[in-house]
């Protein structure tokens, strides 16, 4: 990406010179040589860092750097200045100027301290949107985003919460289902009952059928007292079936029955039980395919199906990596006691990159690994896992018939812009006129994509 330059100075072969030069080493160069004339130009067009002579007449050097940290204050202000004037450039820096570089200019210095300068800019403008992002994000209950893909279920959660109907939640494992349903819970007016969950495929079936519907005293060898099984102890409020796919066949018939009648009969016991708890069902297989495998009853399916709630994968929602980021790194330094405040600009971008098949589970857990173990004040790079970091972006996938290849729009979007981008060699505005935007647009998405300021991709 060319890092664009706006020089100042009143000679204006020392411009000429100085533009000649860092055109040639891939930097776009706008120059003035007046202070007045680059202030109305900074008002009309975006610059990466100022670089100013500071004995100009009329309105200098260190006059300029003051309007321009006044005005713009995410602009980096570099100052010339001659040898003898080193302690008046160093009282620059001291009041907001970012560097200075002295006369006789050597290029080949400028051009590093302009680099630098203009990565400062690019990560400062990333940080910026990020915690402007992070400020304005929406939450429901403990779950985190403000991708549309999360707009979407919150607004399909606030629905689903007044409903007393059975539902199932849907999704990759890792999505964050169960969080879904807890919440689900938390904004219904069964809030107050309690929230009772059973994983269906952590027990044998005998043992299941117990803890669902209870026993008799007696029923079975170890059965000393009768016991209330998880139907009736979540009375009042919510009964949430995990792993549903996995509940026994041969069981699948009572608890069946339990649902349309609203009571169940205890093992061993010798009438029925009424109940009152939402039921929620937890899957991350295709149930339908289940159906027609013979693996799963279809009355049952329709019947823990009445509303499905689908909870999108992280790769699909790839705005929201960084807010969960921040918010576990955040989480873990408070529970660790590590003085880790933050994620570096390389980590963040392989961050999005990745495509996390074990979804926002797998990030919390790369995030409470890095917070443990780095010995840096930001996550670096080197923090993250060997399989993170040797990752490189997926290609495009257009031609499929397979749906679990088809991607979303703004995932084919911000592919082939990262694609564009990547084919000009970083160049922002050769990439917007191929795309068809304006260079505010591109560099807009570039922000949301968190790359804005690489030179790479």
């Amino acid at each position: 990406m060319r890092a664009r330059i706006l020089v100042v100075d009143d000679d204006k072969a020392m411009c000429e010179l100085i533009n000649e030069d860092l055109q040639q080493r891939g930097f776009e160069v706008r120059w003035h040589s007046s202070a007045e004339d680059a202030l109305t130009t900074l008002k009309m067009e975006p610059f990466d860092v100022v670089l100013t002579d500071l004995k100009m007449p009329g309105t200098d050097g260190l006059s300029l750097c003051d309007r321009v940290r006044a005005n713009w204050p995410d602009i980096p202000v570099i100052i010339m200045t001659a040898f003898g004037s080193l302690e008046t450039a160093i009282a620059a820096i001291r009041t907001g100027a970012y560097d200075f570089v002295t006369k006789p200019v050597r290029m080949d210095m400028l051009s590093i301290a302009l680099e630098r300068a203009a990565n400062y800019h690019s990560l400062h403008n990333t940080v910026k949107t990020l915690h402007e992002t992070v400020q304005t994000y929406r939450r429901y209950g403990e779950l985190i985003g403000s991708s549309d893909q999360m707009h979407a279920l919150y607004d399909r959660m606030r629905k689903v919460a007044a409903s007393d109907s059975s539902v199932l939640i849907v999704g990759e494992s890792g999505t964050g289902k169960e969080l879904v349903a807890r919440t689900l819970h938390a904004e219904s007016h069964r809030a107050e009952g309690p929230f009772v969950a059973v994983n269906c495929a952590s027990l044998p079936p005998a043992l299941l059928e117990s803890e669902l519907f209870g026993h008799a005293k007696g029923a079975f060898t170890d059965a000393k007292e009768k016991r209330k099984g998880l139907f009736q102890q979540a009375n009042g409020g919510t009964l949430l079936l995990d792993e549903i796919a996995e509940f026994p066949l041969p069981l699948q018939p009572k608890i069946l029955r339990a649902l349309e009648e609203r009571k169940v009969r205890p093992v061993g016991g010798d009438r029925e039980i009424p109940f009152d708890a939402r039921v929620i069902a937890i899957t991350n297989r295709d149930l339908a395919s289940a159906v027609r495998q013979g693996d799963f009853r279809e009355d049952l399916y329709y019947r823990i199906n009445v509303i499905e709630i689908p909870v999108p994968p992280l790769r699909t929602r790839r705005t929201d990596i960084l807010l969960l980021a921040r918010h576990f790194t955040g989480h873990f330094r408070l529970t660790s006691g590590r003085q880790v405040m933050g994620i570096s600009q390389a980590a963040a971008e392989k961050l999005l990159y990745y495509d996390w098949p074990g979804n926002v589970r797998q990030l919390r857990n790369v995030l409470e690994n890095a917070v443990s173990l780095t010995s840096h004040e930001d996550i670096s790079l080197e923090d993250l896992p060997e399989s993170i970091r040797a990752d490189k972006p997926a290609p495009i996938v257009l031609e499929t018939n397979e749906p679990d290849e088809i991607l979303p729009m703004d995932e084919v979007e911000r592919r082939y812009i990262l694609h564009v981008l990547k084919a000009v060699g970083g160049n922002q505005s050769q990439a917007a006129r191929l795309l068809g935007f304006n260079r505010r647009t591109l560099h807009r998405k570039l922000l949301e994509y968190g790359v804005a300021g690489r030179e790479d991709e």
